[in-house]
């Protein structure tokens, strides 16, 4: 009968001390409602608006009629018209766009002909989901106007795949596995840093030294760059040599990025490290930080088909604008010049993020 008490006080005891803790109480509620909220409606493989262009080398009614048609669909967003199919190759090589319309001169005549494909869809293939659903708008049956007369159109399309003609999911997985990984490992391994110094009573030491903030937090950081560089090295080798995901852009390109990604992480971790008091409070909040980042970034599903609210939340995450800039290095070709202010907004983020952990870092011991 003694056992019960015993036992009654160590669960009450056990429930006040969650009481207490703040995060961990705010986890519990936190992390259920997170995931019911992206998986329940951020995450929609209904993907629509996806981000295209169109060049209309035939400018008359029927093809502006088709272009209009297109549109009503709510798949594609036409957000670019250019004059030339090259500015199309250029839009997608850079990421700007994720398919593109091509209608040329003779494209009544070909409607009319109802021989020949009217006009031609070019779609970024190295995103499977993408390529499935324009195949599935290529083949759905368009009415057009030919000379007075609605006549059917079954096919319309004739479809241009780029940089993923087999449709090997893992030419598109491989990259953004880069950006997840490093996610996972580093802002986890800086957020836990300050945190244990605190516990194990490190902090103490530091006190009676000359080291300054700054100092203490690049000292943290720079061991890790080394880690996160092996880590690139190593999925860029097993992906050309087990899945022969190709590299086609700069190996330079590729490391600076990665670079500037590693270092965005390492400051996000150092921030939560300092806005946390133990270790287990640390790794809590980095897992609350890497759901959105994994399911909003575009490496699971279509960025373009998120809803609004998830898009303007994925542009705050440092990995939406990595995937896109390893993806575009290393499977369609781009450079850093093509895609610079993804660049610059990866280097504000690190900016921002090292200046707030610095602030908020206090050498002392609560």
């Amino acid at each position: 009968m003694k056992v019960l008490p015993r036992l009654f006080a160590v669960i009450l005891k056990e429930f006040t001390q969650l009481r207490r803790d703040k995060l961990t109480f705010g986890m519990i509620v936190g992390i259920p409602l997170l995931e019911l909220i992206l998986f329940g409606y951020a995450i929609n493989t209904d993907v629509r608006n996806l981000t295209a262009a169109y060049t209309d080398q035939a400018n008359t009614h029927l093809s502006r009629q088709f272009i209009a048609d297109l549109s009503s669909t709510q798949v594609l967003n036409f957000e670019h018209r250019v004059a030339a199919a090259a500015d199309l190759d250029e839009l997608l090589r850079d990421g700007t766009i994720s398919v593109a319309v091509f209608l040329p001169p003779d494209f009544d005549r070909r409607v009319a002909d109802g021989n020949r494909s009217p006009a031609q869809l070019l779609v970024d293939g190295s995103d499977p989901t993408i390529l499935g659903i324009a195949r599935q708008l290529g083949n759905m049956p368009i009415s057009f106007d030919v000379q007075g007369a609605r006549a059917p159109q079954v096919g319309a399309f004739e479809i241009r795949t780029y940089y993923n003609p087999e449709r090997r999911s893992a030419v598109n997985i491989v990259p953004g596995l880069i950006g997840v990984i490093l996610t996972m490992t580093l802002t986890l391994f800086t957020a836990v840093a300050i945190a244990r110094e605190r516990e194990r009573g490190n902090l103490e030491l530091l006190i009676n030294t000359p080291v300054s903030t700054t100092e203490l937090m690049v000292g943290k950081v720079i061991p890790y760059i080394a880690i996160g560089l092996i880590q690139v090295s190593l999925i860029i080798l097993l992906g050309k040599l087990v899945f022969d995901v190709p590299l086609r852009g700069s190996l330079e390109d590729l490391y600076l990025v990665s670079l500037t990604f590693i270092a965005a992480n390492l400051a996000l971790g150092l921030f939560i490290s300092t806005a946390v008091k133990t270790q287990f409070q640390a790794m809590q909040l980095s897992i609350f930080v890497m759901l959105p980042s994994i399911l909003l970034s575009g490496f699971m599903f279509p960025f373009d088909g998120m809803p609004a609210i998830a898009r303007y939340i994925g542009e705050v995450l440092p990995i939406t604008h990595f995937i896109r800039l390893i993806r575009g290095i290393m499977l369609r070709e781009a450079g850093i010049a093509d895609m610079g202010h993804e660049l610059i907004i990866l280097l504000a983020f690190t900016a921002a993020m090292m200046t707030a952990a610095i602030l908020r870092f206090r050498k002392r011991l609560d």
